[in-house]
């Protein structure tokens, strides 16, 4: 799927060209976000932005998208609407008859465009099907092509940080394993052993300070939301409520750290959870940072511990001497927070 963050002009000039290359004059794609289990508007054309950036369903909630992904054709609706979209938005701007295309490549869905005249009747030719048909391949090509450059990059983060962790242990722990051993012995040590030892101490914290002096913050995204607008995003989901301290700005340098804990805990939280609510809180006390997310019905899987996600960000959150937490609460919920102080 395309990152809702790198989602750019290329899928506005796509709705663009579905309406210049037929009679729609509204079009809209709208691509699955695995994070949080729901489908979001990447681009649009002849749409309030204000209005679609608001609109979000799941696959189950509409029949139409269902039915265009699996017969992979592009079909037209005009009578039963409130059956074929979600209930709240079936009567949305007065639309009687849309329009809904498939994004997919081979067997893989990614999404639909949903389109229509502004809310008056029409009827499509064959020629302007294939038209919209085609346009929705192009998106999805394209869409798979910025999902496996994400992907490479991740990659290439993902190995740098375990490259870390290799390198701590081989050249670190080692060392201080071995230290630890002379210094337990119960002989005491002689002055030449004593400068031995404290040489290798002197080596470890070198090499300690070597590696640590490596990023593994991932590299910032030209298009990326700020946290906040992120945050927003999130909260726009079926279950998901923000709570925002008022008045409260996020710290310039962490901001990418924000988003990658905020990410990280609600992907967690649709991953690990049985449903149920999903908590999102940002606050600011005594000097520092908080992002936290609690969601309920935890699963047993979860209960058992955190997983290499939450480690890397452990990781990541090192460089701003910040502190990833994550856990069971009562009442069978689940708490990820992550605490940074408010000063770089």
């Amino acid at each position: 799927m395309e990152d809702p963050e790198s989602a750019g002009p290329l899928t506005d000039r796509i709705c663009e060209a579905v309406c210049r290359s037929t009679s729609l004059t509204r079009a809209a794609m709208f691509l699955h976000d695995p994070t949080i289990g729901v489908s979001r508007p990447v681009g649009s054309h002849g749409v309030d932005q204000e209005l679609i950036a608001s609109v979000s369903a799941t696959l189950d909630e509409m029949p139409v998208a269902q039915r265009v992904l699996v017969e992979d054709r592009v079909i037209e609706v005009s009578q039963n609407l409130e059956f074929e979209l979600p209930a709240r938005y079936a009567g949305l701007a007065g639309i009687t008859t849309i329009t809904c295309a498939p994004v997919a490549a081979g067997s893989e869905w990614l999404g639909v465009i949903v389109g229509d005249q502004g809310g008056h009747d029409y009827s499509l030719s064959e020629e302007d099907h294939q038209r919209i048909h085609t346009l929705g391949r192009l998106a999805a090509v394209a869409s798979t092509v910025e999902r496996s450059t994400l992907a490479r990059e991740q990659a290439r983060s993902l190995d740098n940080r375990i490259e870390m962790i290799r390198e701590i242990h081989d050249q670190v722990v080692q060392k201080l394993f071995g230290l630890s051993l002379a210094l337990g012995a119960d002989e005491p040590l002689s002055a030449e052993e004593r400068r031995r030892c404290s040489e290798e101490v002197s080596a470890v914290l070198g090499q300690l300070r070597s590696a640590l002096g490596r990023s593994v913050t991932p590299r910032e995204r030209p298009q990326s939301r700020p946290f906040r607008e992120l945050a927003d995003w999130f909260s726009q989901s079926p279950g998901v409520s923000l709570d925002w301290e008022e008045g409260l700005e996020t710290p310039g340098h962490l901001d990418l750290l924000s988003k990658s804990a905020l990410t990280e805990g609600m992907r967690n939280a649709n991953r690990h959870s049985d449903g149920g609510q999903v908590q999102i809180r940002v606050a600011g006390e005594a000097g520092t940072f908080t992002v936290e997310v609690i969601n309920d019905r935890v699963s047993a899987e979860r209960r058992r511990g955190g997983g290499l996600g939450l480690r890397l960000l452990t990781l990541e959150a090192l460089e701003h001497d910040a502190l990833v937490e994550f856990g069971p609460l009562e009442g069978g919920r689940w708490r990820f927070r992550m605490i940074a102080p408010v000063t770089a």
